[in-house]
C-alpha cells in the first residue's frame, strides 16, 4: 500500500515514480545511512543554499518536508521554494510541506520537555510515512533554545537521545544552528552529539561525534559538578 500511494504521489508531484530508497542530496554530498545532522550557519544565504534544494528535491520526489522556526522565516522559505519551482500553496494542501513554531514542538506552555519533545517527533516521522510519503525531511533551527534559555545540558541531552530513537527511522533530521546566536563552546559540545555535520555548504562524517551512551554518562558526570541552573543558553556577543 504503501508503495502505491509513493508511486501516486511522485505522478502527482511532476514525473517519475519515487523510489525511497534513492540517495538522498544534502550539501554536496549524498547522506548515508546516519541521519542526525547538525548545520553550523554564518547567515541566511549559506542556510538557503543548503534548505532550499534539500527540501525542494523530497517534494519532487513525494516525500515531506516539515519545518520548525518563526512565521517570520515562513514567509522567506516559501518565497525561496518557490523561485526554485515548487508550488508552495499546493505542497501545503497536499501535506508536503508543514510549518511549525518552535512553540508548537520544543517549549509548548513555555517549557522544554525532552520527552514530550522526542515523542513528538517520532510521531510526525511515523505519520508521514503512514501519509504514504517516501520520507519526511525534518529541519528545525535551534535559535528557540537561546530565546527560551533552556539549560546548556538539557539541549544537548536531547540532541543526545535523539541519536537513540532516529535510528528506528530512515528520515533525515537536520538542526541548523545560527554562529552568532551561539558561543564557541556551545558549538563544540553541539557537534559532538551528530554523527553529521554542514559547515557553510558542505556536509561530512562528523570525526568529532560521541556515541550517545558515552556523551550521556559525561553530561551525567558534568551535572554532579555544575550547580543547578547555573548554565542558561545566552546569545552569542559577537
Amino acid at each position: 500500500m504503501r508503495r502505491q500511494a509513493q508511486k501516486r504521489l511522485g505522478r502527482r508531484g511532476g514525473g517519475a515514480d519515487v523510489n525511497p530508497e534513492q540517495s538522498i542530496h544534502l550539501a554536496g554530498s549524498n547522506l548515508g545511512k546516519y541521519r542526525h545532522v547538525c548545520a553550523f550557519f554564518h547567515n541566511q544565504d549559506q542556510e538557503d543554499k543548503v534548505v532550499v534544494p534539500f527540501f525542494k528535491e523530497g517534494i519532487d520526489r513525494g516525500g515531506k518536508a516539515f519545518y520548525v522556526s518563526y512565521p517570520q522565516m515562513y514567509v522567506h522559505l516559501f518565497h525561496e521554494l518557490s523561485h526554485a519551482g515548487i508550488e508552495v500553496k499546493l505542497a501545503e494542501k497536499r501535506g508536503q510541506l508543514e510549518v511549525k513554531k518552535p512553540e508548537e514542538v520544543y517549549v509548548r506552555d513555555g517549557r522544554f520537555d525532552q520527552d514530550a519533545v522526542l515523542a513528538l517527533i517520532q510521531e510526525v516521522l511515523r505519520k508521514g510515512a503512514e501519509q504514504g510519503f517516501t520520507l519526511t525531511r525534518y529541519v528545525s533551527r535551534m535559535e528557540w533554545a537561546v530565546k527560551y534559555r533552556v539549560g546548556m545540558n538539557e539541549l544537548l541531552e536531547y540532541e543526545a537521545r535523539l541519536n537513540l530513537v532516529l535510528p528506528n527511522f530512515q528520515d533525515p533530521v537536520i538542526c541548523v544552528y545560527n554562529l552568532a546566536q551561539f558561543k564557541a563552546d556551545v558549538v563544540i559540545d553541539i557537534l559532538r552529539t551528530h554523527p553529521m555535520v554542514i559547515i557553510g555548504k558542505l556536509m561530512a562524517k562528523n570525526p568529532f561525534f560521541v556515541p550517545p551512551d558515552v556523551f550521556l554518562q559525561e553530561l551525567s558526570e558534568r551535572r554532579a559538578n555544575t550547580r543547578p541552573g547555573t548554565v542558561r543558553l545566552q546569545k552569542h556577543e559577537q
